[in-house]
């Protein structure tokens, strides 16, 4: 059977997660927690040197232990020497797509989704390895995602630094839009989805080329939703009814200097998607090699008073060590 692979890209904190459960609760489609896996191990793969049958036994060995000890977890047990032996060349890139359709004909689904939505930046080598790969371009008000941010556990918490992430990332994704054939790319607004659920999700699904079913408009009542909210603070509200009011809280919770530092650095994004800034152009701000010094000052401060809760960083800490562990494992390996 042909498996199609399906990838969510945009920035976090834009309502991937509920999309992902979303679209986990048809039964021609999986679409786990995601692990990250090409964001953590590109940065790892000069520890393995050269990839040959023993380093890269090694890679799969250490990326199906990553995902193990995900968060959430996948609910199967990936076989390492089965998705070794599917490897028709050593890439991370390929070992990604092997680990999803592994999941996939485990699950007997037809489609796996990967929503490591950063994957755009790896679009060149996910289009070698996946051929007629589809993409869902998730994005969401960035002030909003600034907002939401703020109060993660992950991710950058001064705006302007939050404001360079999202540009950055909506440019990516925008210019991969052009790359890439309009019949494999889907453009979803999160306004849109979460006050007409039914109607985006129905559109969605034809794209997708897969059947729309009530239990993804239910997905709050299933044991994907409940097992995420259970992996950490931030998803808590997937066990709950699509929430049509949680837009534009940046107008009652962002401050107004952050609002102006983030709009300056990020307007031509927020006007090529359609949300309108607050901040004329010609009131925009420029900003110093100092400016951006105090800045930096700033958004390490706020990174270190965030205080995550002690079962997020219980649940997280497997795969920081596991990354220790590599670079100190392989380092000695290949020195």
């Amino acid at each position: 059977m042909e498996i199609q692979g399906i990838q969510i890209i945009g920035t976090q904190r834009s309502g991937s997660n509920l999309l992902r459960v979303i679209l986990n609760q048809s039964e021609q489609l999986v679409s786990p927690h995601p692990a990250h896996l090409l964001a953590n191990f590109v940065p790892l793969m000069p520890y393995y040197g050269t990839l040959d049958a023993i380093s890269y036994r090694r890679l799969v060995e250490d990326a199906v232990d990553y995902i193990h000890v995900n968060p959430v977890d996948w609910g199967v047990r990936l076989d390492k020497d089965e998705i070794y032996r599917m490897a028709g060349q050593f890439s991370l890139f390929e070992l990604n797509k092997n680990i999803y359709e592994f999941l996939a004909r485990r699950c007997g689904a037809g489609y796996w989704c990967c929503k490591s939505m950063g994957n755009m930046y790896f679009s060149d080598e996910l289009e070698k390895v996946s051929a007629g790969l589809k993409y869902i371009y998730l994005y969401r008000d960035g002030r909003d995602v600034a907002l939401s941010f703020q109060k993660a556990i992950v991710g950058e918490k001064h705006s302007y630094h939050i404001a360079k992430q999202w540009h950055n990332d909506q440019q990516a994704c925008l210019q991969l839009r052009d790359r890439v054939p309009a019949e494999r790319f889907f453009m979803l607004n999160y306004e849109r989805l979460i006050l007409h659920p039914e109607q985006t999700i129905r559109q969605l699904c034809e794209f997708l080329g897969i059947e729309f079913q009530d239990a993804m408009l239910r997905y709050y009542t299933s044991d994907e939703s409940r097992r995420t909210a259970e992996g950490g603070a931030m998803w808590t509200n997937l066990t709950k009814p699509v929430m049509q009011d949680n837009a534009n809280k940046f107008l009652r919770e962002m401050s107004a200097e952050d609002i102006h530092i983030f709009e300056s650095v990020a307007f031509d994004s927020l006007v090529a998607l359609g949300y309108e800034p607050i901040t004329p152009r010609a009131d925009l701000l420029s900003f110093t090699w100092e400016d951006v010094a105090g800045f930096n000052v700033r958004n390490d401060q706020l990174k270190r008073a965030f205080k995550a809760s002690e079962d997020d960083k219980k649940r997280r800490q497997p795969q920081l060590n596991l990354i220790s562990r590599i670079r100190e494992t392989e380092l000695s390996v290949y020195g």
